[in-house]
């Protein structure tokens, strides 16, 4: 294996990395956000309300993108798989 090939290889392992990681840690920066904005404005300072809300964010996003996220990581690894063949050789 070339350096280039496994410069290739790890830029698309990092590329799926951001794109499974994204969506969940996007919803829980904006839950967040607006989290922290209405407790500066009411004055509640209550940490479990953030995380509580947090959490749920977090779960609603991978129930609604769960099944996206596994197909492109299972369709990720399929194609790795198929080309280890080519990396080697």
């Amino acid at each position: 294996m070339t350096p280039e090939v496994a410069m290739t290889e790890i830029t698309r392992g990092l590329q799926m990395a951001l794109v499974l990681g994204a969506p969940p840690l996007l919803a829980v920066l904006g839950v967040g956000v607006v989290v922290g904005v209405v407790q500066a404005a009411t004055q509640i300072n209550e940490q479990t309300i953030g995380f509580v809300v947090k959490a749920m964010a977090l779960v609603a996003t991978i129930g609604l993108l769960g099944h996206f996220l596994l197909g492109r990581l299972v369709a990720f690894t399929q194609e790795l798989y198929q080309r280890i063949p080519h990396l080697i050789g």
